[in-house]
């Protein structure tokens, strides 16, 4: 039963994969239609209202797979810095709130400016989608293949608004902090564990990436706390 578990955990991050590799195509394809036809920066509008949607019932699990900039960065630079937690200044919420509301600020004066006029509007989308991409890639050549999303404001609302749904369960009592789960987390998270066994950090993508890299079998998702201990 658990070779068969596993079996399923990998086939479900194959899954993964495979659906990465055709949601990133989505990133280069808006930037590159909203510079000749504005408008196609309104597109943008459904990343933003899927995370945050999201949020209030599976917390950042849009920022998994179905986010074309998150697939972006794990397909083409996973390779760069994987395994390195990531920086805690980045992680800071006085960084992240600024970013937010600078970003906010940014788009909103653009979009006031513009308003009414549909290729305007676009175009602040394009602008913001073009510069901010820019600026994860250059993190994920130096900090960390998804730095962007720790500062992403998007992520940020998602991760306020989706705090503790779907935590992931460990087993501390049979884990040897062997730091697999941390090398395999693309957001670079180190799992604490609460005091109920839960790892509830707001920035877990739900990818399932730990539990098919942690050896002892002792996380998981959708299993209480207990049971995980009689089945270890």
């Amino acid at each position: 039963m658990q070779r068969g578990g596993s079996t399923m955990k990998n086939i479900a991050l194959l899954k993964r994969v495979r659906r990465q590799a055709i949601t990133w195509i989505v990133l280069p394809a808006v930037i590159g239609a909203g510079w000749v036809y504005p408008p196609a920066g309104f597109l943008l509008l459904l990343c933003m209202i899927g995370a945050v949607g999201m949020s209030f019932f599976s917390g950042r699990s849009w920022c998994d797979w179905m986010c074309p900039r998150g697939a972006f960065y794990d397909v083409f630079f996973q390779k760069f810095n994987q395994g390195k937690p990531v920086p805690s200044w980045l992680r800071s919420n006085k960084l992240r709130s600024f970013m937010l509301g600078l970003i906010f600020v940014v788009l909103g004066s653009q979009l006031y400016l513009a308003w009414g006029d549909w290729y305007g509007m676009g175009m602040a989308f394009v602008r913001l989608l073009t510069i901010t991409t820019a600026v994860g890639i250059l993190l994920a050549l130096t900090v960390h293949p998804r730095s962007w999303c720790h500062i992403c404001p998007m992520g940020t609302l998602a991760s306020w608004f989706g705090k503790g749904k779907m935590p992931l369960f460990i087993n501390s009592d049979k884990c040897t902090n062997c730091g697999l789960c941390t090398k395999a987390c693309p957001m670079g998270l180190v799992p604490n564990v609460d005091e109920n066994g839960q790892l509830t950090d707001p920035d877990c993508i739900k990818c399932g990436s730990c539990v098919v890299a942690c050896n002892r079998k002792v996380l998981s998702f959708d299993v209480p706390t207990n049971d995980l201990r009689k089945s270890a």
